[in-house]
């Protein structure tokens, strides 16, 4: 096969949106306290095979903020998108759909959480920015130390 007939590696964003979004305010109490909230944030991605040539890629984030004790609000989020991912080398995949398309999606999660958090009557909650490129590294590293300890 000449270099002209093999297929050209593609990767395109095809769509973004936002898959499902959730804002609760349990107590308007919450509203009459001085806000010292601590925040518990838990967030993961995932990828699914739609087609041959497309997967979504969906980044969750649970944003729960006590003040004072007490529940102040929870905001949970997922973000996802559409890519078109074809003629790609098989062992590049985990690495495109764990920290790249993560990487395009977070700014549009952030963006998300913030004005329901804004639009809540609370102060702006800017995530911070997460280096998927390193998470990704540190989980294989992770995933490879499980393995050969379960295999002594």
């Amino acid at each position: 096969m000449s270099e002209e007939q093999q297929a050209q590696p593609q990767l395109a964003l095809e769509r973004i949106y936002t898959k499902d979004i959730s804002f609760e305010v349990p107590g308007a109490q919450v509203f009459t306290k001085e806000w010292q909230p601590e925040l518990n944030i838990n967030l993961s991605s995932s990828a699914e095979k739609i087609d041959p040539t497309h997967f979504e890629v969906s980044l969750k984030v649970v944003v729960q903020a006590n003040n004072a004790g007490e529940t102040a609000f929870i905001v949970d989020v997922t973000q996802s998108g559409i890519f078109l991912i074809d003629s790609v080398e098989e062992e590049r995949l985990p690495y495109i759909l764990g920290a790249y398309c993560p990487n395009i999606l977070f700014p549009f999660l952030r963006e998300s959480v913030n004005d329901m958090v804004t639009k809540g009557s609370f102060p702006q909650l800017l995530l911070t920015p997460i280096n998927f490129d390193a998470e990704f590294e540190a989980n294989l590293d992770r995933a490879q130390v499980a393995a050969a300890e379960g295999q002594a």
